[in-house]
């Protein structure tokens, strides 16, 4: 399962967009260090179904034609400056980013937190700033990592002739980037860096600390608060070259909670919605103002993030393996029964692996469910694709 985290300074609403996404019960509260221990639950990215399309009629399996599909997301103690120093939880903070694929930066674009997590009135604090030294501080952290044991690796690739990738994938091992990503990351750090990698100053080991992090710990920037936020600061934290997506977690959490009490019909990400039961004027005002946010901005943004985390970042596309091509069912008769995300390059083989280990060990052939077409092991896999698995039993 793919893992995302949800990363920032204290007060910036991480708990809160973790609950939004999860609706499980964190604690939530204005001061700095709400959350200690990572909190760690499912959400879901949300795709439109293959079944209206291929059936004619919804497949029992989505939400009026769409799917949600299970991602991991972890919600880490909030990041202070100078954490890498051991300031605020420090390194706590930093390993628990580890085992993420993506992290979503939650940023208060409001500036109604100063640089630490306290508050302060709207408008006080740059939030372009808490973008700069978030992303310091995590390759700092990484430069820490391979400064550490530096010496020790110039002495095996001088002594040994061993690649600098292997020997950085290892000491990076808890950061959680594979040699391909190493790979890349000393690719472009060479690029700039002068001599022999063994004979790297700390500049150099900056750098590529800054080429690990794009590489392995893709990031998008989640600017909470847009109900408040001056306009200007949206607009400042739009034009950085990053993905930038305006957001308010606190509505999102509403507008879920308002569904599961069936007082509104909402899905999440959903442009709008529709009041089912009775409401009184104080709530009916309320849900008003967010259908006018909701307008203003197309959703509350939550979604979005981790539809973008998912798709755009991580570059992953949905596969439906069924049993029968014909009916497009499971050996029971369930209707398109799973939906699996495949990182985009995947194959026929590496979906037989995804849904069984032994399915994949005894891949014979796929077949394509729409067109019926007998598929090879090296098939690269296409979004929205069906496919069924021929194995030997």
């Amino acid at each position: 399962m793919i893992t995302l985290a949800i990363a920032g300074k204290p007060n910036s609403g991480k708990s809160t967009f973790f609950k939004a996404s999860t609706l499980i019960d964190v604690e939530i509260a204005p001061y700095p260090f709400t959350t200690v221990s990572p909190n760690v639950g499912i959400t879901h990215v949300r795709t439109k179904c293959v079944c209206k399309e291929l059936l004619g009629e919804f497949c029992g399996n989505c939400v009026r034609g769409e799917r949600f599909i299970p991602v991991e997301l972890i919600d880490v103690a909030g990041l202070v400056k100078d954490a890498h120093k051991g300031r605020g939880l420090g390194n706590e903070f930093l390993d628990n980013l580890r085992r993420a694929e993506s992290i979503i930066h939650v940023v208060d674009a409001s500036g109604s937190t100063d640089a630490d997590g306290n508050i302060v009135n709207i408008g006080s604090h740059d939030p372009v700033e808490d973008v700069a030294f978030f992303e310091e501080e995590i390759r700092m952290w990484v430069f820490g990592i391979i400064q550490r044991n530096w010496r020790k690796v110039q002495r095996r690739i001088e002594l040994e002739g061993a690649k600098a990738e292997r020997l950085l994938t290892e000491q990076l091992a808890g950061v959680g980037i594979t040699e391909t990503q190493m790979k890349a990351a000393l690719s472009k750090t060479m690029k700039t860096a002068n001599g022999d990698v063994k004979n790297w100053d700390d500049d150099a080991l900056k750098t590529l600390a800054t080429h690990v992090v794009e590489e392995s710990k893709k990031m998008l920037i989640a600017a909470n608060k847009m109900d408040i936020a001056p306009k200007e600061f949206l607009e400042r934290l739009k034009a950085l070259d990053r993905i930038v997506i305006p957001c308010s977690a606190e509505m999102e959490l509403a507008l879920r909670t308002a569904a599961k009490n069936n007082i509104i019909k909402y899905l999440a990400g959903d442009s709008d919605f529709e009041i089912i039961a009775d409401v009184t004027n104080a709530q009916r005002a309320a849900l008003e103002r967010m259908r006018r946010l909701l307008r203003e901005f197309g959703s509350s943004g939550v979604q979005e993030c981790i539809n973008r985390a998912v798709f755009d970042l991580l570059d992953h596309i949905v596969v439906y393996p069924v049993e029968d091509e014909n009916k497009l069912c499971d050996s029971v008769g369930r209707t398109l029964p799973d939906a699996f995300l495949m990182k985009r390059g995947s194959t026929a083989r590496d979906l037989a692996f995804a849904v069984h280990t032994e399915i994949g060990q005894s891949f014979l052939y796929a077949v394509d469910a729409r067109t019926k077409r007998r598929l090879s092991a090296d098939y690269a896999l296409k979004n929205n694709d069906v496919i069924k698995i021929v194995h030997t039993r």
